[in-house]
């Protein structure tokens, strides 16, 4: 294989790991896993198709690259893996099919396909070390990955010769047009659990009676108090002072930070070259000189440049770019506009662009802020210096002397300038002054002991903090008035759920017996509204998506369904009118459903395809699925 490659020279020296991310093709998500999942089993057989055995690695390398990718969410894992099985069950026996077949490819194919999956490894020359050693991070000798790549080339023209035969009728796509496109509109009534919030009452009885059932999922948490010793950046810097003649030395020495160049403001339209002929560049200078002499002649540049400027980032301002220092945009463009007097316009110019007209509206000579105008911001640079060296020094100091003194937390705190605070039975989690919620410092308290001071801690806002644990206060099953509130919450919920369901019933009753909606609204308390035009696809404003409503496309204005439960709400509709496709926009449509009706069929012919290969070889003896083994893997997922 490598002799299509030994004739470049080797100078590819991108580090390997960056290579994963720069495949060309998807199909290296099948020909290179990503590494090990992490399973207690690695060899275990999954399957075995054709003699070639699928592994519990392979197959979970997969899942993990799909994961990390976040193609769908791990919580799903345990409902994806049996189909990421029968895929690769699925794979291996249309690649086995093919083998039978006799479908070949030659080793350039082999290569040529390889170098436009890894392009990297071929900058300035084939790189066999690096090439070598991406595979082998893989775990894939070069022989392995090489096999691989061929097997799935004969697949694909397996599939291709399958999907070949794919065509879709002209009345097909018209009757797809016509049935994403027909539009209904209904009249509904609507309602929802917050309906009967109202008429939920409940007795202290009750909240006791709800209480007692479901003690166990209250409970008190545990709870610390503390002292609090934060040191921050704007404390330590509010206490120093910079004298006048620091502040001027540090003004003196800053060379030219504070000198601003010589700025320009200007406005210009650009009629663009970029990636035109030698013809249609020379069109480009045409309709330049005619702007031009149009400007000359006394219209609107803003307007112009609105109209015509090829900018994107100044067209709509009139072509105005703003100011600019010199050292911003392209030669000749800044040595015309720094050229220019105030107000004047330029000739035609010429950049890599295009071509510009340019015109300078305003000049500001270039000038030094004096010491007056930023001596307020050299302070504050100074002292936050000064300051950044002192928050963890400062902090430092203050914990080793509390490991010595404990009883001595605000003195200790004052003594160093840091803020201190005590805070009194606190739970997991709590806000703490200053600093918030940081995980790290929640995690330190609530994992000390009594007495014992944490480490220190970095928070938001430069700062450093610490704390004693003075005290704790165990967790503990809840009384009912430390839960009050939750408690009324969730019986307030299960009564409210309780209210709609009986709501539903009685709706759904007079449904049954022809009662129309304006009787269906008096009976739950709300109005009847009317919907915008919707599609099967598209969204019926205030109720949810077309597709809820699928039903009534097919049926005449009258019809009524439900009720429906869509979220949170009970909805029953009525089809009021419906409005056919417009058939005038048919041909704009035509070829992206021909393609999207393609690409279903397609999809669902390889579905049966496979199918049926998978069926005849588990027939023949040659496809074997160890049930075992996979319900293995969904336990330890499951664990």
């Amino acid at each position: 294989m490598f002799d299509f490659f030994r004739s470049r020279d080797k100078a590819a020296r991108t580090i390997l790991t960056v290579l994963l991310g720069m495949v060309a093709l998807s199909m290296v998500a099948y020909l290179v896993p990503s590494g090990p999942g992490g399973s207690n089993m690695p060899e275990a057989v999954i399957a075995e198709v054709c003699g070639d055995k699928i592994t519990a690695r392979e197959v979970q390398a997969q899942l993990q690259s799909q994961l990390k990718n976040r193609n769908f969410p791990a919580q799903m894992i345990q409902a994806y893996l049996p189909e990421f099985v029968n895929q690769f069950v699925a794979e291996r026996a249309s690649a086995c099919v093919a083998d039978e077949m006799g479908m070949k490819v030659t080793e350039e194919e082999v290569a040529n396909s390889i170098r436009s999956m890894l392009p990297q490894v071929f900058q300035g020359g084939f790189n066999k070390e690096l090439y070598a050693g991406f595979l082998q991070q893989q775990g894939l000798t070069i022989p392995e990955f090489e096999a691989n790549v061929a097997k799935q080339m004969r697949l694909n023209r397996l599939r291709i010769v399958v999907m070949e035969g794919v065509v879709v009728s002209p009345s097909e796509i018209e009757e797809e047009f016509k049935r994403r496109n027909e539009k209904i509109k209904v009249d509904y009534v609507r309602f929802g659990v917050d309906k009967f919030n109202s008429q939920v009452k409940i007795t202290p009885e009750e909240m006791q009676t709800y209480f007692n059932a479901n003690r166990a999922g209250y409970r008190t948490p545990e709870k610390r108090s503390f002292d609090v010793l934060v040191a921050s950046e704007d404390r330590m810097s509010a206490a120093i002072n910079v004298d006048d003649n620091v502040l001027r030395s540090a003004y003196n020495t800053s060379g030219d930070r504070f000198r601003s160049g010589e700025r320009v403001k200007v406005r210009h339209i650009l009629v663009s070259t970029t990636g035109k002929s030698a013809d249609d560049a020379k069109k480009a200078e045409g309709k330049a000189n005619a702007l031009l002499a149009q400007i000359k002649g006394g219209a609107d540049f803003a307007k112009l440049a609105k109209e015509n400027s090829e900018d994107p980032g100044s067209k709509e301002n009139g072509g105005e770019y703003g100011w600019m220092a010199k050292g911003q945009t392209v030669p000749a463009f800044e040595t015309t506009a720094f050229s220019l007097k105030k107000g004047e316009l330029s000739g035609l110019v010429k950049t890599e662009y295009g071509f510009h007209i340019i015109q300078t509206l305003d000049r500001e000579d270039a000038k030094v802020k004096p010491f007056e105008e930023v001596k307020a911001e050299l302070a504050t640079e100074l002292k936050k210096q000064q300051a950044q060296s002192k928050v963890e020094a400062a902090a430092e100091q203050a914990r080793n002397e509390l490991v010595k003194s404990p009883g001595n937390a605000a003195a200790i705190a004052a003594k160093y300038n840091l803020a201190h605070y005590n805070v009194n039975e606190a739970s997991s989690r709590a806000p703490i002054p200053e600093i918030g919620v940081v995980d790290e410092f929640d995690s330190a308290v609530f994992t000390a002991e009594k007495g014992k001071i944490t480490n220190l801690v970095v928070a938001q806002g430069n700062r450093m903090a610490f704390a004693i644990v003075n005290n704790i206060v165990p967790a503990r099953p809840a009384e009912l008035a430390e839960v009050e509130g939750q408690v009324r919450s969730a019986l307030s919920a299960q009564k409210g759920q309780e209210l709609l369901t009986k709501k539903q019933k009685e709706v759904e009753d007079l449904v049954k017996q022809g009662a129309d909606l304006k009787k269906i609204a008096q009976a739950v308390g709300v109005e009847v509204k009317a919907s915008n035009d919707f599609t099967r696809d598209g969204t019926a404003e205030g109720i949810g998506t077309g597709t809820h409503f699928t039903e009534l496309f097919g049926k005449e204005p009258g019809a009524t369904i439900g009720p429906l439960q869509i979220s949170d709400q009970i909805i029953v509709a009525k089809l009021l009118t419906k409005t056919p496709a417009d058939m005038a926009k048919f041909a704009e449509e035509k070829e992206q459903i021909l393609s999207n009706l393609k690409g279903r069929r397609a999809q669902e012919r390889k579905d049966l395809f496979e199918d049926g290969i998978v069926a005849k070889l588990i027939d023949r003896g040659k496809v074997k699925i160890n049930q075992d083994a996979i319900k293995r893997m969904l336990d330890s997922y499951r664990s």
